[in-house]
């Protein structure tokens, strides 16, 4: 039961952040079921709510009192910056091991 209250819950939030789109008026047609991302201004909500609660934990790291065991792990937004770098890299290196790892194209023929 709890999962189904937390998923009614999480629906009526939903409805409730991004509205459906009004009925056109048109009953001689089918209906085309509106998704939430279908409509410009709910992707934009969205990524308000993304980029504030991303502030929000940026300016709560300041705050909070952490427990490293090195002494860059005490650095304000360490790991964050650790996360986008290692992020980046991991893009480079499987740049550069698809070129060592890609076959051609009638390979398998």
């Amino acid at each position: 039961w709890c999962v189904m209250a937390w998923h009614y819950f999480l629906e009526k939030f939903l409805d409730f952040i991004f509205p459906a789109c009004p009925d056109d008026g048109d009953k001689g047609q089918m209906k085309k079921e509106i998704k939430i991302f279908d409509k410009p201004q709910n992707v934009k909500r969205l990524l308000y709510i993304f980029y504030a609660s991303l502030l929000v934990l940026l300016i709560a790291d300041f705050f909070i009192h952490k427990h490293a065991d090195f002494p860059w792990e005490a650095a304000p937004e360490f790991f964050a910056v650790y996360g986008f770098v290692s992020c980046v890299a991991l893009i480079f290196i499987a740049k550069i091991l698809r070129k060592i790892v890609k076959r051609k194209e009638n390979y398998y023929d």
